[in-house]
């Protein structure tokens, strides 16, 4: 059963969050498949790293990219039909992982280490969003608008 949240109340004072509205509803929908496990870990301020186990992968058999604020990361292994297995317990299987990256993030690095997957993140904010303050004037002098220093 899914419900659905009505964010109509909020468009009344919030101008632009269709976006938002549009990842609360996505979010909503069922869980997909687990495989493989991943960490993201917020590393400082605006740097963040999504650590990713794809044990028995090389580089050549991964793939990312990232495309209007979404990064997929996908695998695909190349298939070895002369083995025989008795038991086969590690997973050998494709995947393909999206993440929905936030305005302003970009991929600044990726790197392969002991079977983990590492992709460096960092927000970049241009200075024209960045806050700025804006002084007031008395009537007989002009208006001074000066970027903060962050």
């Amino acid at each position: 059963m899914r419900t659905s949240i009505d964010l109509s109340p909020l468009y009344r004072s919030a101008i632009g969050f269709d976006r938002m509205a549009a990842l609360l509803n996505s979010a909503s929908v069922e869980s997909k498949p687990s495989y493989p496990p991943y960490n993201i870990e917020l590393v400082e301020e605006n740097r963040y790293r999504i650590s990713m186990a794809v044990a028995g992968f090389s580089e050549s058999e991964l793939d990312i990219s990232s495309e209007q604020n979404t990064l997929v990361i996908s695998g695909k292994q190349s298939v070895d039909s002369d083995k025989k297995f008795l038991y086969q317990g590690i997973a050998a299987r494709n995947f393909e992982r999206r993440f929905q990256l936030a305005e302003h993030v970009k991929v600044v690095s990726a790197s392969l280490e002991n079977g983990l997957l590492h992709v460096e993140l960092e927000r970049e904010i241009p200075e024209s969003l960045k806050p700025r303050k804006i002084t007031i004037s008395n009537g007989t002098s002009s208006t001074l608008i000066d970027q903060d220093a962050a």
